[in-house]
């Protein structure tokens, strides 16, 4: 793909707005020097950076590019990830959010100890490291380096290492607040951007008739792409096994993504209030609602254009380099880089948080001061990303990204998503049954997954979450110990009472959005 001078000087206007806001905040965060002003931004976050940065760290080269793919792959099913999670950012803001504020949790592995004990917590924070370097910032990696090789026909390796510094530069610098005041910019990028493309994939479908005439096409052309439900002989129906798609393991996924999933949630912990909190997430989920307009729709545009591609993922680039014109493509690829740097820095930020407050500072270094703990952080996010990028090229060989990460982050969820929901909503639950869930974890979906290799992975999230969920209870129930009786979980009485009208409308418009979508594409 060749630029124009006009293109390039649109993406390095984009590139000194997020650099020059990134400096100025950064100097303002730097005179404070303290963990909670550079790791939760001092809780100064008003809703819409909530909203917004919570929207930038969800979306990234998995949806521009991978779900791009899956929707070349498989249609609008694959929309049931964007939709639903509306609903989810509502559930955890109105029952998880609450909770955490006012218990003062601001690292998800601190839940874990003062729910249950330092044991619990330690594993999960060593677990959550390697979960954010070796699966989501790798995937993130290769597949914005995927888009830049294959638009630009730039080297793999030195997309990846351009991707991870510019992301290393964002989040070292201020931290939280730096993140989430650029995240703005990125979203704005990002959402204009995404409906540029899409304008231009189905105005080239329509033979220049306008979107809505190439959106009939689509739909004419390619009706089996529309629908929610596959049938099971669907070749993807191992990916989205039909009504079990909607009504099954997505929640188990979708409620540790958005509710204990430390580079979501802290987004919500560095809000201003509760109010703010809650209403940010409310924002996030009407943003959700029109993601699939912007990455999965492209897709099915290239399905039905005929991409001459190798593989599902190579979708998305493949529209960059055929349809966006000269003028526009530094606007489009603005939006990209944009997508993918905001969800690296999210990533980065929060892994060096519990890499900084829930191991180095508990297990290493009790007494260290503010200051060296922020430095801490900093020097970890830099040897952080040094890993994920040398690691990143490794997933050449995977066709479907996306459906990669949701299957391998599946495997984990059932289990911590059981700790969370029976910790917080149980106060019977044991720290001897957490301890428990946290060695059956990975085993049992592993051998439900070699028992019935056949198994859509998402039924296998239902399964796994039920088993591991009885166990919990049956231990909880059997565990007569004194520690069991001392370690009480109380909440007060009216914590999930909320009064806040703006919340309550904004949650029934998602509501009645979602029962229309899925009237309309059942």
């Amino acid at each position: 793909m060749k630029f124009s001078f006009l293109d390039i000087v649109i993406f390095l206007i984009y590139c000194a707005i997020v650099i020059v806001v990134g400096l100025i905040i950064s100097r303002r965060v730097n005179k404070k020097r303290d963990t909670n002003s550079y790791f939760f931004a001092g809780n100064s976050l008003p809703w819409y950076l909530v909203g917004s940065s919570i929207i930038a760290a969800n979306i990234s080269a998995e949806q521009f590019v991978g779900m791009s793919g899956s929707g070349f792959a498989m249609g609008l099913t694959i929309a049931t990830y964007e939709w639903l999670a509306a609903i989810m950012l509502i559930m955890v803001a109105y029952w998880f959010l609450p909770v955490f504020i006012h218990k003062k949790i601001y690292t998800m592995p601190q839940f874990l100890e003062v729910r249950y004990d330092h044991r619990i917590k330690t594993v999960m924070a060593v677990f959550w490291l390697f979960l954010f370097v070796f699966i989501n910032l790798t995937s993130i990696l290769y597949l914005g380096a995927l888009s830049l090789k294959t638009v630009f026909g730039v080297n793999l390796e030195y997309a990846i290492a351009g991707l991870a510094i510019f992301s290393v530069f964002l989040t070292v610098g201020g931290g939280l607040k730096t993140i989430a005041n650029t995240d703005v910019i990125q979203v704005i990028f990002l959402v204009f951007g995404g409906l540029t493309t899409t304008y231009l994939a189905l105005n080239t479908v329509s033979d220049g008739q306008g979107a809505f005439t190439g959106f009939s096409i689509l739909m004419e052309k390619a009706p089996e792409k529309f629908h929610m439900i596959l049938k099971e002989s669907d070749p993807n129906y191992k990916y989205m096994p039909g009504i079990r798609s909607i009504l099954g393991g997505i929640w188990i996924a979708g409620i540790y993504y958005f509710g204990a999933n430390q580079y979501i949630i802290q987004k919500a912990l560095g809000a201003k209030s509760l109010k703010e909190a809650q209403r940010g997430m409310a924002f996030a989920g009407y943003l959700k609602l029109i993601i699939p307009v912007l990455v999965v729709i492209p897709g099915i545009a290239a399905f039905v254009l005929k991409a001459d591609i190798v593989k599902p993922d190579e979708a998305y680039p493949w529209l960059l380099d055929r349809f966006v014109p000269s003028g526009v493509k530094g606007f489009v690829f603005a939006a990209l880089i944009a997508a993918i740097v905001s969800s690296l820095a999210a990533i980065i930020n929060s892994a060096s948080t519990i890499f900084s407050i829930d191991i180095l500072k508990v297990h290493f270094k009790p007494l260290i001061s503010e200051e060296n703990l922020v430095k801490a952080g900093r020097i970890s996010s830099v040897i952080i990303v040094a890993i994920a990028a040398s690691i990143a090229s490794f997933l050449t060989g995977i066709e479907q990204v996306f459906q990669f990460i949701q299957e391998y982050t599946g495997l984990v969820s059932p289990g911590i998503t059981a700790m969370f929901i029976l910790g917080i909503f149980w106060k019977k639950t044991t720290a001897k049954s957490a301890w428990i869930a946290v060695l059956i974890t990975l085993p049992v979906p592993l051998f439900l997954k070699w028992i019935y290799p056949e198994m859509p992975f998402l039924d296998n999230m239902v399964f796994s979450f039920i088993i591991i969920s009885a166990v919990m209870i049956l231990v909880s129930v059997l565990d007569k110990s004194i520690e069991a009786r001392s370690h009480a979980w109380e909440l007060p009485s009216g914590i999930f009472k909320n009064d806040d009208k703006v919340f309550k409308w904004l949650t029934i418009g998602i509501i009645l959005i979602l029962i229309l979508l899925y009237y309309i594409f059942w």
